[in-house]
C-alpha cells in the first residue's frame, strides 16, 4: 500500500472521531463516502466497493463508539436504561440488515446512501426537532424501534445516531443525554453490523488482499488509530459548543458529498 493511500485514510479517522463525540452520529456518514473515494483510488473492483465501505465503516465504529460513549459516560450523559432496552432489537435488526445488503448491488446501495445523506442533511439544515410529546415506549416498542434503527444503519454503514437521536428527542430525552446515549447505542450496532458483513461474505469474490469478508483491514487500522483519539475531544466539545450551528455546517458538507456521489453514478 502506497504512502499516498495511507495518508488518505488518516483524515477519515480524524474526522470520524470528532463527529462521533460531537454529534453522536458515529462518523459513518463521512467514513463511507471517503472510503468509497479511497477504494476507487486503489482500483478495487466496483462491484464490491460499496459493500466494503459499509462493512469497514461499521467495524471502525466499534472502536470509535467505545471512546465516544465512555467520554459521555464520564459526564453522566448516557442513559444506560435506554441502551439496555433497545439492544435486543438493535442486534437482530442490524444483523438482518447485513444479510439484505450483501444481496444488493453496489449501485442500489449507493443510491440508497445518497438519499439517506440528503434526508439527514435536510433535517439538520432545517433544525427540525420532533415535538417532545411522549415518553419512551415499553419493551416491545423499544424492540421494534431497535429493529428499524439496526436495519437502516447496516444499509448505510452508520452507528445509528441520525435515527436514534431524533427518536430520543421525540420521547423527551434531553439533547445532550440523547447524543451520549446514541454514542453508546452505536456500539452494538457496529458489533452486529461488522460481524454480519464478515460472516455473510467470507468467500465473496473480487475482494482486495487483507480483507475479512467486507471489512478491509488496512483502512480499519488507520481510521481507528486516529478516531479513538479524537472522539473524546468531540465529546468534550459537544458540552461547550453550539451543536445546532455545527450541525447546519455539517449538513452543507453532506449535501456536497451526496451530490458528488450522485454525479459519479450518472457519469
Amino acid at each position: 500500500m502506497s504512502v499516498e493511500i495511507v495518508l488518505m485514510y488518516l483524515p477519515v479517522g480524524l474526522i470520524a472521531g470528532l463527529l462521533a463525540g460531537l454529534l453522536g452520529v458515529g462518523g459513518g456518514l463521512v467514513i463511507v463516502p471517503m472510503l468509497v473515494f479511497c477504494f476507487i483510488k486503489q482500483d478495487i473492483g466496483s462491484e464490491v466497493i460499496m459493500h466494503l465501505a459499509l462493512g469497514t465503516s461499521l467495524a471502525s465504529i466499534i472502536f470509535t463508539s467505545i471512546s465516544s460513549f465512555m467520554s459521555h459516560h464520564r459526564r453522566g450523559a448516557v442513559d444506560w436504561s435506554i441502551v439496555k432496552e433497545i439492544i435486543p432489537g438493535i442486534l437482530i435488526g442490524t444483523f438482518m440488515g447485513t444479510l439484505v445488503a450483501s444481496r444488493l448491488s453496489t449501485g442500489f446501495l449507493k443510491v440508497f446512501f445518497c438519499i439517506f445523506l440528503y434526508s439527514v442533511a435536510t433535517q439538520m439544515i432545517l433544525s427540525k426537532k420532533p415535538k417532545a410529546s411522549r415518553e419512551l415506549p415499553h419493551k416491545p416498542g423499544m424492540f421494534g424501534v431497535g429493529n428499524i434503527i439496526g436495519v437502516a444503519s447496516s444499509l448505510v454503514g452508520i452507528g445509528g445516531g441520525s435515527l436514534s437521536v431524533p427518536f430520543m428527542l421525540w420521547c423527551n430525552v434531553p439533547a445532550h443525554r440523547a447524543i451520549g446515549t446514541s454514542a453508546a447505542i452505536g456500539f452494538p450496532i457496529a458489533i452486529a453490523g461488522a460481524f454480519g458483513y464478515v460472516v455473510n461474505n467470507l468467500h465473496a469474490s473480487g475482494l482486495p488482499p487483507y480483507s475479512i469478508g467486507y471489512v478491509y483491514l488496512p483502512a480499519l487500522v488507520f481510521i481507528v488509530s486516529l478516531s479513538v483519539l479524537t472522539a473524546p475531544l468531540g465529546a468534550k466539545l459537544a458540552h461547550s459548543l453550539p451543536v445546532d450551528k455545527l450541525k447546519r455546517i455539517f449538513a452543507l458538507f453532506l449535501y456536497a458529498v451526496a451530490t458528488k456521489m450522485v454525479w459519479g453514478l450518472i457519469s
